[in-house]
């Protein structure tokens, strides 16, 4: 249960990346601001792709498609 609470938690903080990558884009000299949001961005959503690819592996997450059963 804890896995999916912390992917959640990472894909809330990937948006929350998102919108201030957007903010920072409307303001003309903050180039260095967007690319560290763009950075944090990649780094999260590498990191939920690790995340759900060792549950998937481990068990604790499983597919729920009712097409694969």
């Amino acid at each position: 249960m804890w896995l999916k609470i912390v992917i959640l938690v990472l894909l809330t903080a990937i948006v929350v990346s998102l919108f201030s990558g957007a903010f920072f884009l409307r303001d003309a000299g903050s180039g260095r601001q967007l690319f560290s949001a763009l950075a944090l961005r990649i780094s999260l959503t590498v990191v939920v792709m690790l995340l759900i690819a060792w549950g998937l592996w481990s068990g604790q997450l499983q597919w729920g498609a009712p097409w694969l059963h």
